[in-house]
């Protein structure tokens, strides 16, 4: 494709599919009311518009907090027809954080739903860049936007770009300090959705997409938005907090076809079926009608899917459950099981479209089943980190993407996940980094020093753990380890807090003084094994 002509995404996922004819056909499924795709792009159209009347030009940049509503797609494909650059970012997080990705990314607008409006109101300090706030509810924006919008043409010049610009960004975890840019071309969800959407789900217009993750996620944003709207398919979105009996609730009533879910979810939905099973006395049949029986296939990334999950899955539904990993850098799934092709507690393949290699220390390819670092090359990789030049230049290292995982390939060229290269930790599905519940934790005043790593609970999900050494005058106690994870949960995101606290006398350290953090989760691994042995 030549990088001088014309190309823009929202032109191939929205407008491609009213010229191919699929104007009346149901685009998003909503508890309230479906949306056609001729209806969504005359909220694009008139989003857009009300955008440049804002003031908003090409490469300006457009923060959007937004739930899982019609209106991220408004928000989303209104701002890339203009050229500008929409940043969806994670509802979870905190004001402080909000602050921080509103001065990185120099965003003008921030388009937020009505509910996270409170969460915004909270930022402290100075927002240095900010100069208009949208606010959206799930039917309408709020006055004065909601004017503009009643106003606006739903007639949208589009703005000459090509697929070698900027189209969007999405916000990575560090782990080291603080979330990372990611910024996307144009093409690149084009690329995602024909490699994995196409290639391995075999995704058709007669598909109804249904995802636990989230529209802001890499993850969420292709399972619920650029892989149906890739093929002309359909939409569930839920913009309430995913739990068992929501997600149950919109299966039995939208009767999704490909279901998009991350290990915790799995998990939970297991959990809660069982229960349920138990309580009436009933015996499941998987080859019956239930919730599950109009889907074709599961999905699952984000975490390694532990491989009981798998097989209770399977046993109490009768539907595949397909284990993959992504990432925001490469913006989807790269290695994935297959429909026809699953081996339980791998990976999977490569996805067509993506070359993959396991290298050691030096950057040399290992044996096949030795242990390395994984890379990925493919046309849907991020262009850079915005303003982390050196992350970048260690990260993407030219056409290939450092993955930052650990793996080894069986020999059938299968791969397996082996942990991380560095300290981060994957707790349902997000990033979370070491350092900044550390960070937390030693504000509170028993607090000596702390470090946090990764532990593996009940159901072998990962979730944070943090080992403590308490000041002089303050003494271990149940009612301590409480106010501790108190302490962390009034600061940090849910999913962020410690889920266990180790009070230890001193931490493990090299000769420099640096946290031995291997060490921790030596005993860490030790203590589960104690565990299990006494069960």
């Amino acid at each position: 494709m030549n990088s001088h002509k014309f190309f823009n995404a929202a032109d191939y996922f929205l407008d491609r599919n009213i010229r191919q004819g699929r104007g009346h056909k149901i685009a998003i499924y909503t508890d309230k009311r479906n949306y056609t795709y001729n209806e969504i792009q005359d909220m694009v159209n008139r989003t857009g518009n009300a955008f440049r009347d804002l003031g908003l030009r090409i490469d300006d940049r457009v923060m959007l907090l937004l739930l899982d509503e019609p209106q991220f797609y408004a928000a989303f494909w209104g701002a890339m027809k203009i050229g500008a650059i929409p940043i969806p970012i994670n509802t979870m997080l905190t004001p402080d954080d909000y602050q921080y990705l509103l001065n990185d990314s120099r965003a003008k607008v921030l388009v937020v739903s009505s509910e996270l409006l409170p969460l915004v109101n909270e930022i402290k300090g100075d927002l240095l860049y900010l100069r208009d706030m949208i606010v959206f509810t799930e039917d309408e924006a709020q006055i004065p936007f909601k004017q503009k919008l009643k106003n606006a043409s739903p007639i949208l010049k589009m703005e000459f770009t090509t697929k070698d610009d900027v189209g969007f960004w999405l916000y990575s975890s560090g782990s080291t300090g603080p979330p990372k840019g990611t910024v996307h071309c144009q093409y690149s969800p084009v690329v995602a959705s024909e490699n994995f959407a196409q290639g391995v789900l075999e995704l058709t217009e007669d598909d109804i997409c249904f995802s636990v993750a989230r529209l802001f996620f890499a993850y969420g944003i292709g399972n619920g938005m650029l892989f149906p709207m890739s093929v002309g398919a359909s939409a569930v979105l839920n913009s309430e907090r995913p739990t068992p009996e929501r997600i149950f609730y919109h299966l039995e009533r939208f009767r999704p076809t490909v279901f998009f879910g991350v290990p915790t979810s799995y998990g939970q939905m297991l959990e809660y079926k069982e229960r349920q099973d138990k309580e009436m006395g009933t015996k499941p049949d998987p080859d019956g009608d239930h919730e599950l029986s109009s889907v074709r296939i599961c999905v699952s990334a984000g975490e390694a899917l532990p491989e009981d999950i798998y097989y209770r899955w399977k046993e109490r539904f009768g539907v595949d459950i397909l284990d993959g990993i992504g990432s925001t850098e490469m913006l989807h799934i790269f290695v994935s099981n297959r429909p026809e092709d699953i081996k339980p507690g791998a990976t999977g393949r490569p996805v067509p479209g993506y070359e993959l290699k396991i290298v050691d220390e030096e950057g040399q390819e290992v044996e096949q089943g030795d242990i390395g670092t994984l890379l990925v090359k493919g046309d849907s990789a991020a262009q850079q980190y915005w303003r982390k030049l050196e992350k970048t230049r260690t990260t993407m290292k030219g056409e290939w993407l450092n993955t930052g995982d650990k793996y080894y390939m069986d020999e059938e060229g299968y791969y397996w996940c082996a942990g991380r290269s560095d300290d981060m930790l994957k707790v349902g599905g997000i990033w979370v980094s070491p350092l900044e519940v550390e960070n937390c934790l030693k504000t509170h005043p028993a607090v000596q020093e702390c470090a946090v790593i990764g532990q593996e609970d009940h159901k072998n999900l990962v979730k944070p753990k943090a080992f403590v050494v308490l000041k002089d005058g303050y003494e271990e106690s149940e009612e301590l380890v409480e106010e501790l994870k108190k302490w962390a949960l009034d600061r940090l995101a849910k999913f962020k807090y410690p889920r266990w606290i180790e009070f230890m006398p001193e931490l493990p350290k090299s000769a420099t003084g640096k946290i031995q953090r291997f060490k921790l989760r030596k005993m860490g691994k030790k203590a589960e094994l104690a565990s299990s042995v006494k069960k």
